[in-house]
């Protein structure tokens, strides 16, 4: 399989979750607005969200899936069996020792980590708290999982695990949709979407540990013992973690900023939201199948497949999140007042989460980014390098929303965001050539470039297209609103791709492995 195609294996699957978070999130717009529940909701999910990045998708995979390949590679399965052994032991011990510490003193988290303004309105507080208690437990399965997908990406079978995430969509529509129907008061509703979760991370479970079996790799649960594997992993997974979650961290620090204006963490949220379809389908799928590919290949000591693994994922990433990102900045508004805007969410809630998202599509390409140059260290065993890195992109980031939040609110937090971002981008990438880890080909910077121009053309369209039917996508009747935003959306792509099939930007066999892999994931 092409790796363009294993990109689109991975992104199809993450497409099918976006599309339903969508669903979801348009449900709990109507049901609850952007009011102190959902802000609740979304605080007291925030936090275990943010752990399960920290240690298990950026850390545990970071530092899990090179060790891991080495050993399958090396000594064959009963090696690898026994590695997975050892780290499922111990990982399981500390994932119990740190669930019940969180749990005891989850009413200190909430005051200081989560969201410190709560404190001055006690309802609030006390929902987030009890919320925060019933979601932990998805931490701990999600771990486990995050070890699972690890093993599967190493056999080269990404699809179920990327399309697990799914089931925490299904289960959560399921549950409002019975909220809603029955007339459930909100706070009930906060609480069952809060079950939801927890159901979700093990049914999650059950899927992945399935998904292992069927590859014929047995998996036992031993006495958790430190041994030098597992303290190698753990030295790795040290910096990794710091590294791995950095987005959840910075919309964390957002998170507290904020969390004194009523409804702002939920319209971060809805933005963010917004802004994870492309991250997902295009950062997420890159990162996922990069990682064990360039593994695969340092081990070989094949330097060549190394810098065309790079290149091609910079093609890939870059030639999708380029024209995203120039769309999301130019029809915020008609695509927020379109997914969200009935119920509870105002005009004036539109709006501000219109400006909230703009500012993060601004950052769009830097998060992709991160996704593509972060796996080159990482498969060199080389945690401490996007550690410090991550470091400052943190710095950037607070420094940015202290700043910037007091002169234009909510927007200013997403602004430091995309800020950070590049910030760690040029860190990132500019160790890389330094090292004489990566050089872009003269064909890769040929063709970057004509995406560029490729976007700018379609971004004058779209310019156009709003200042003329705007009004209408923004206050037409709801079936006038979808069949406009769909012509302007299929308009923007044919001139979009037109022109990077003009001018050799992309590749007609890798887009047609593109389409044929979407229609075929299987693999």
């Amino acid at each position: 399989m092409s790796l363009f195609r294993k990109f689109a294996s991975v992104g199809s699957a993450t497409m099918a979750s976006r599309v339903l978070g969508f669903v979801r999130e348009a449900l709990i717009a109507f049901a609850l607005g952007a009011g102190p529940v959902s802000d609740a909701f979304y605080a007291a999910f925030r936090f275990p969200n943010l752990f399960r990045r920290l240690f298990a998708e950026g850390a545990f995979n970071s530092a899990f899936i090179p060790l891991f390949a080495k050993e399958l590679e090396g000594g064959g399965t009963a090696a690898a069996e026994e590695f997975a052994r050892q780290v499922l032991s111990v990982l399981l011990f500390i994932l119990i020792a740190l669930s019940a510490v969180a749990m005891i003193f989850m009413p200190f988290l909430v005051a200081t980590v989560i969201a410190r303004e709560f404190t001055l309105i006690p309802e609030k507080f006390e929902l987030t708290v009890y919320l925060t208690r019933i979601m932990f437990p998805y931490l701990a399965a999600m771990s486990l999982v995050a070890m699972l997908s690890g093993i599967l990406n190493s056999y080269r079978k990404f699809f179920l695990a990327a399309i697990s995430p799914v089931l925490l969509n299904i289960v959560l529509v399921g549950v409002l949709l019975v909220a809603v129907g029955r007339g459930f008061e909100s706070r009930t509703i906060g609480i069952a979407m809060s079950v939801g979760v927890t159901v979700s991370g093990l049914l999650q479970l059950a899927l992945l540990f399935y998904g292992v079996r069927a590859t014929g790799f047995h998996i036992r649960i031993g006495r958790p013992r430190l041994s030098a594997p597992v303290r190698r992993l753990l030295w790795l997974a040290l910096p990794a973690a710091i590294t791995g979650g950095i987005t959840q961290l910075n919309l964390l620090v957002g998170q507290n900023i904020v969390s004194g204006e009523n409804g702002a963490i939920s319209m971060v949220n809805f933005a963010d939201r917004i802004i994870q379809l492309p991250l997902g389908v295009i950062g997420i799928a890159v990162g996922v199948v990069l990682l064990p590919e360039l593994a695969r290949a340092l081990k070989d000591d094949d330097t060549q497949s190394v810098h065309h693994l790079q290149n091609s994922s910079l093609e890939f990433g870059l030639g999708l999140t380029v024209p995203a990102a120039v769309a999301l900045v130019i029809i915020p508004a008609p695509i927020v007042a379109l997914l969200f805007e009935r119920g509870e969410f105002t005009r004036e809630t539109t709006l501000i989460t219109a400006g909230v998202l703009a500012a993060f599509a601004v950052g769009l390409p830097a998060f992709v980014l991160n996704k593509i140059f972060t796996p080159s260290f990482y498969a060199r065993e080389n945690m401490r390098a996007p550690m410090w890195f991550a470091g400052a992109n943190a710095a950037v980031n607070v420094a940015g929303s202290l700043i910037l939040f007091p002169l234009i609110g909510v927007m200013g937090v997403a602004v430091a965001t995309s800020v950070a971002g590049w910030v760690n981008v040029a860190l990132l990438g500019g160790a890389l050539f330094l090292q004489g880890q990566f050089r872009i080909a003269a064909i890769t910077a040929r063709r970057i470039a004509l995406i560029i121009a490729g976007s700018a053309v379609m971004g004058v369209a779209l310019h156009l297209a709003m200042l003329t039917i705007g009004p209408l996508l923004m206050d037409g009747g709801l079936l006038l609103r979808v069949a406009l935003m769909l012509a302007v959306v299929v308009a923007g792509a044919f001139i979009y791709f037109a022109f990077v099939l003009f001018t050799g930007a992309m590749d007609r066999r890798q887009l047609l492995s593109l389409v044929s892999r979407t229609q075929n994931t299987g693999g």
